[in-house]
C-alpha cells in the first residue's frame, strides 16, 4: 500500500504559520522553514512580554504612588505601611489613579491615615 501523505493537513498548517509571518521583512513572510522559526520566536517574545508589562505596569504604579505620597510628606514605604495598618484595602492600580487623576481623594487616603 502506498504512504499517504495527508497534504491537506500539511498544507493547513504551513498557511497558519505563514499567515502569522505576515509583515514580515524578507523571506522571513514567504519562506516556511524561514517563517516558522521567526514565528515561534516571536511567539516567545510575546509570552515574555506579557509577563513583563505586569512588571512594568506594577513598577509604574509605585512611582506614581511614591510622587503623590511625598507631595504630602511621606515616603513610599511609610505610606504604604500605614495603609496596611490602617486596614484600606486599596491596591496600587487603584491608589495611582487616584494619585494621578484624583489628586483631593488621594489626599484624602493620606488624611486619613495620619
Amino acid at each position: 500500500m502506498p504512504r499517504s501523505s495527508n497534504a491537506v493537513a500539511s498544507r493547513t498548517r504551513r498557511k497558519k504559520v505563514l499567515k502569522m509571518a505576515k509583515g514580515y521583512f524578507g523571506a522571513r513572510k514567504n519562506v516556511y522553514t524561514v517563517a516558522k522559526n521567526a514565528v515561534e520566536k516571536g511567539l516567545t517574545y510575546a509570552y515574555i512580554g506579557r509577563k513583563l508589562k505586569k512588571r512594568q505596569f506594577r513598577s509604574l504604579w509605585i512611582m506614581r504612588i511614591n510622587a503623590a505620597a511625598r507631595q504630602h510628606g511621606m515616603s513610599y514605604s511609610v505610606f504604604m505601611g500605614k495603609l496596611n495598618s490602617s486596614g484600606i484595602e486599596l491596591n496600587r492600580k487603584v491608589l495611582a489613579d487616584l494619585a494621578m487623576n484624583h489628586p483631593e481623594a488621594f489626599k484624602a487616603v493620606v488624611d486619613q491615615i495620619k
